[in-house]
Formats: structure tokens, C-alpha cells, sequence
């Protein structure tokens, strides 16, 4: 890369400010769906699309990262990404209905599906590998505490001003980054002329649109709904017709040969694990500590506000004990606790205190956040040569399983309790079974670590 030092970091900085933007923008809607309800007249289920049709739009937008990052240079992605999420701010600031909302919240997601995947891109591409993990650790850090503290204050905003404001908000802070990047933001990524495979393109956008929706209508519609199994079938099809045209291609969309590189797959598989369950507990929790201990939302909140904060400060911990002392034992470290607080979740009962629920669950969130920015680091160090298409892989496939998580582990809780999650003891012992199912899935990932993962100094050697 012919990148002077001090436009790389000035490169650096604009698009993860520019992605922490965007990231807020992802939930943060959810706190205020009750408005959304009163001032469309619409249902909860209906209103939760403004939340469910932006993670779908990203998840079927990263497979064009690494065509998009090989065709088209820094300055043209950032402008059109924050055209694209400008434009859905202001639609959704002047919407006079759900559906006119929805549609500024996809181009949002747009302008967040071409960013976030792209930045990571641009990091690997521009700092030396052996800095990768302290780099990605400090992008972790700003990324992820962006929509905690986003997410705070928009309950706030959302009270006092309403929730069009939110998205005044969001044009304001996009006219401040694009009027920046303007100055910033040079011309001097390399391109190349990378053709786009049109088949490609419908196919991933099918396969990845259509399990996601599948499994997303799972906790509203159960398992044998068409509007469940219907997607879920054309989804995977098209998968399959995908990963199968790719070996054809000169120019795949993805190169998922990469995939033939064990470490990097096994890498994937860990992180894949690992989003499934943070997803899944991320929906099911607030539900054991509402509708089945019977505590109020304030409750919930304190319990996993600690967890939040704490994964991360551990998304930057995790990448800094990396460089100290290894891959190997930061993932071990980070599997066993993770596996303790899946434990204490065992133990949960309907009057479990606030203080041992809180405990637990910010056990159980140091873990996951020791693990994540090291292990999805490592695997694509397992690639260097081919970030572009790890990062495609590594990032759709996270996308795929924490949608499947968040909705597979609320339905398991669901069949395990006889059909209905409630204020009753076969929902409790429903909760602490599926919890066993989670704690198992992360012993399999310390196996895993065990067997597979090291520093790439050693695998080479």
C-alpha cells in the first residue's frame, strides 16, 4: 500500500468514526418502538421490522464487500456509504408511515453494510500484521462502545424529543463526517477493474436474505410455518448454487477456497459458535429475567448493563493479552469463563437475586469479549493474502449465525418448557437446560482451541 503514515491514520480514524455512526444507528430504534407503534397504529411485530429489516439488509450486503473493496477506492466507498445512510436518515426523519420508515432504515443499512466490512478491510490492509491485534482491539473498543452509549442516550432523546430526532442526529453527524472526508479522505487505494458477477450477486443475496428471514420469523411463527420453512429452503438452495458457481469463476465474487485453509475455517467455526450463543443470550435473558422471574425491564437493564460495558473493555483487553502472551491461552482463558457463566445460568431460579444474575452474566460477557477480537483477528491472519475475501466470509457467516442465535435459543427455551415461555417452573428448568446446551457448544470450542489454534509462528514452523 503506497499510504503515507499520516494519511493512514487519518484514514483510519474518519471511517471508524464514520462506522461507530452507523453502528449506532442499528438498534438504537428499538428503544423506541412503543412510539412507533402509537404514532403509526401498528403491532409490536410490525414495528420490530424497523429494527429486523436493517439486519438484513447488512447481512446480504457483506458478501459484495471484497468485490466493492478491490473495485472501487476509499474515497468513493466513504462518500457513498454516508450518501446512502444520509438519505435513509432523512427519509425516516420526515416518514408518515411504518413502511416509508422501513425504507430509509434499508438505505441505512446500505451505507452500513458497505462500511463496516470495508474498514476492516482497510485496516489489514494498511497496518503490518504482526500490529493487527492491537489495532483491531482499538477498533473493537470504539465500535462496540458506540451503540451501548448511543443506545443510553437515545432513550433519553427518545422521551424528551421523540424518535424523528434521533435521525436529525444522524443527518447532522453525516454532513460533519462527508464535509471531513472532503479534506480527509485522498485518492490513493489501489483499484482494480474486478469485474461483478451478476449470478453471484442474486444468489448470495437470496441464500443470505432467505435464512436469515427464515430463522428471524421463527420465534414469531415456530418451526413448521411456510414463513419459516419456505425461506430457510430457498435460502440454502441458493447457498449451495452459490458456493458452487464461485470455483468457475475467474473473478468470484468470494474466493472461498480460503475456506480449504483449516485454520482460518476452524477460526470461523469458533466465531460463528461464539455469535450464535452472545446473540441468543442477548434475546433470551431479558426474557428469563422478565417474563419468567417476573422483575421489571429497569431490572433487566442493570443485570447485563455491567456485561455491556465490560465486553468492551475486554474487545481491547482481549487483542493487548494476545501480543503478551498468545492466541492459545487468551481463547482457553476466554472459553473457560464463558463456560463458568454458562454454569452459574444452570442455577438460575425464579428468585434468583440481582446481584448473582448480574455477577453471572458479566462472567459470562468477559468471556466472550476475550475471545472475539483475537479470534476473529487470528483467523484472518491465517488468510493475510486474501483479506478481502476472510473478511467477506468471516463476516457473512457471523451475520448468518448470530441471526439463527437469536432467535434458535428463545425457541429451544420454548420447546424445552412445553411450547410457552412463562412465570412457572418448567420455563426455568427450560432455561437452565438450554443453558447446558451453550455451555456445551462453548467446551466445544475450547477443543477447538486446544487442538487447532496457535500462534501463527508456531503453525508455521
Amino acid at each position: 500500500m503506497n499510504i503515507k503514515l499520516d494519511n493512514k491514520m487519518q484514514l483510519l480514524v474518519l471511517f471508524t468514526l464514520a462506522t461507530s455512526l452507523i453502528s449506532i444507528s442499528q438498534g438504537i430504534i428499538t428503544t423506541g418502538v412503543v412510539y412507533l407503534m402509537s404514532d403509526f397504529s401498528v403491532s409490536s411485530t410490525q414495528a420490530q421490522w424497523s429494527y429486523s429489516a436493517f439486519l438484513l439488509v447488512v447481512g446480504v450486503m457483506i458478501p459484495l464487500s471484497a468485490f466493492i473493496s478491490r473495485r472501487f477506492n476509499a474515497k468513493t466507498i466513504f462518500f457513498f456509504s454516508l450518501i446512502m445512510f444520509l438519505l435513509g436518515s432523512i427519509i425516516c426523519y420526515f416518514s408518515t408511515s411504518l413502511a416509508v420508515l422501513i425504507i430509509g432504515r434499508v438505505l441505512q443499512a446500505i451505507g452500513n453494510g458497505v462500511l463496516m466490512p470495508y474498514v476492516q478491510i482497510l485496516l489489514l490492509r494498511i497496518i503490518p500484521e504482526e500490529k493487527w491485534q492491537t489495532y483491531m482491539g482499538l477498533y473493537g473498543l470504539v465500535v462496540a462502545i458506540a451503540p451501548v452509549v448511543g443506545s443510553f442516550i437515545g432513550g433519553f432523546v427518545i422521551t424528551l424529543y421523540g424518535w424523528r430526532a434521533l435521525f436529525l442526529f444522524f443527518t447532522i453527524s453525516s454532513l460533519i463526517l462527508m464535509i471531513s472526508g472532503l479534506i480527509l479522505v485522498k485518492d490513493n487505494t489501489p483499484t482494480e477493474n474486478y469485474p461483478l458477477d451478476y449470478l453471484s450477486v442474486l444468489l448470495s443475496v437470496i441464500g443470505c436474505g432467505g435464512v436469515m428471514l427464515g430463522f428471524t420469523n421463527v420465534a414469531d411463527y415456530g418451526f413448521t410455518h411456510y414463513f419459516v420453512i419456505v425461506p430457510i429452503i430457498i435460502g440454502v438452495i441458493a447457498l449451495i448454487l452459490f458456493v458452487r458457481r464461485q470455483p468457475k469463476l475467474n473473478k468470484p465474487l468470494i474466493n472461498i477456497s480460503i475456506l480449504k485453509n483449516k485454520y482460518f475455517t476452524v477460526g470461523t467455526v469458533f466465531i460463528c459458535i461464539l455469535f450464535f450463543a452472545l446473540n441468543g443470550c442477548t434475546a433470551l435473558v431479558p426474557i428469563f429475567i422478565q417474563g419468567i422471574a417476573n422483575n421489571s425491564a429497569i431490572i433487566s437493564a442493570s443485570v447485563l448493563f455491567p456485561g455491556g460495558l465490560l465486553i468492551i473493555a475486554f474487545n481491547f483487553i482481549g487483542p493487548m493479552l494476545t501480543n503478551r502472551i498468545g492466541i492459545k491461552k487468551v481463547l482457553i482463558m476466554g472459553c473457560i469463563i464463558s463456560i463458568i457463566g454458562f454454569a452459574s445460568m444452570m442455577f438460575y431460579t425464579q428468585d434468583s437475586s440481582f446481584e448473582f444474575m448480574m455477577i453471572t452474566q458479566s462472567i459470562r460477557y468477559i468471556g466472550a469479549g476475550l475471545a472475539l477480537m483475537p479470534a476473529t483477528t487470528w483467523a484472518l491472519t491465517m488468510v493475510s493474502d486474501k483479506v478481502e475475501d476472510g473478511t467477506a466470509v468471516n463476516n457473512t457467516l457471523r451475520q448468518i449465525f448470530a441471526a439463527i442465535g437469536s432467535s434458535m435459543v428463545v425457541v429451544m427455551v420454548a420447546v424445552l418448557a412445553g411450547g410457552v415461555i412463562d412465570h412457572n417452573s418448567a420455563s426455568v428448568i427450560a432455561f437452565n437446560q438450554t443453558s447446558l446446551i451453550l455451555l456445551v457448544l462453548h467446551v466445544i470450542m475450547l477443543i477447538l482451541v486446544i487442538v487447532y489454534i496457535d500462534d501463527k509462528e508456531k503453525i508455521e514452523n
